[in-house]
């Protein structure tokens, strides 16, 4: 039975993590894999947000942790209803997810969503066609930016064992909200690089890190994030972080082709140290909080549930399912 055809009856009311019994029950239960990615996205999320502030950017270090709590922002909460459609319907309803992704916005619309967001999402709480709603942003272009592929990390892990699901299902997810192909394209690749990460830890780790960005770019669609992503690729997984951003951008312009590169090259070269990861995306800066959520929904399912130290999970404000 492909994930596609699964439907895992979670309570979301429940932890964070309903954990299997064992290392099989793990890897067959697409429920796990998602929040275990959502965590990873979540605390990602709250741990880069601190960063906007300076004096904890100035102050922070492995031993002085930002002080808490780690409020999460728009990026967790649409990763959220990204689960909660996943865990009701098996997959991506469109028109489930849009009303989710509007019904979550209306119970707290303070969670840092972008201008185009805010706009969006009132006018499907109010009744209006996503469909027509979501093209008609940005001039009639629709969004580019990088809010599709921030909650794309653990749709590649519900779908980490069928990836044309997991490709169909992002751009189905991100077109809710993104219009544009750019938008999906970047969905896209966070979602590959996801169920890459999965796969490449429960097989064994048996492949160099540096095989998973040409993996996830020989099945992306034709864009300018495919090509970005091929570019950093060539990029060592030893080189200076600060190098690639200055290279490829890391969020400043919150769009996907100057956000989704760096951070899929990020998550390769930290697929087995999720602080690391963290720590050092959040010292490049840009959209700290997205290119950590990012980061951390990718490598939260190839370093482990354990590489996320409980210290940091209670930091993180509780999700509010």
């Amino acid at each position: 039975m492909s994930a596609s055809s699964v439907s895992i009856q979670h309570n979301p009311m429940n932890q964070e993590q309903n954990l299997p019994v064992s290392d099989t029950d793990q890897i067959a239960d697409p429920g796990y894999r998602a929040r275990l990615s959502l965590t990873g996205l979540s605390v990602g999320d709250g741990f880069g947000q601190r960063f906007f502030y300076p004096w904890i950017a100035e102050t922070a270090s492995e031993d002085n942790l930002p002080e808490g709590p780690w409020h999460y922002t728009d990026d967790t909460e649409m990763a959220m209803a990204i689960v909660q459609v996943l865990e009701r319907c098996g997959e991506i309803d469109q028109d489930v997810l849009a009303r989710q992704f509007a019904d979550r916005y209306v119970a707290d619309a303070a969670r840092g969503y972008g201008a185009g967001a805010h706009k969006l999402l009132r006018q499907i709480a109010d009744g209006a066609n996503w469909h027509v709603a979501s093209r008609d942003l940005f001039g009639g272009q629709g969004s580019f930016g990088n809010g599709g592929a921030m909650r794309a990390g653990p749709l590649g892990a519900w779908f980490a064992d069928a990836v044309e699901a997991a490709i169909d299902n992002a751009r189905r997810s991100a077109e809710v909200t993104h219009a544009h192909p750019e938008g999906q394209a970047g969905a896209i690749a966070v979602s590959l690089a996801a169920a890459w990460a999965w796969t490449w830890t429960a097989s064994g780790r048996k492949e160099s890190p540096e095989t998973m960005l040409p993996w996830v770019v020989e099945r992306m669609p034709k864009s300018t994030v495919t090509d970005r992503v091929a570019a950093v690729a060539e990029i060592e997984l030893d080189a200076w972080a600060f190098d690639v951003a200055r290279q490829f951008g890391c969020g400043d312009q919150v769009c996907a082709e100057d956000t989704v590169p760096f951070c899929l090259w990020m998550a390769a070269a930290h697929l087995t140290d999720y602080c690391e990861a963290m720590w050092t995306t959040a010292r490049v800066g840009g959209d700290v909080d997205t290119t950590c959520a990012i980061v951390g929904s990718i490598v939260a399912l190839s370093a482990g549930e354990e590489s996320i130290p409980s210290a940091w999970r209670r930091l993180r404000e509780p999700l509010a399912w």
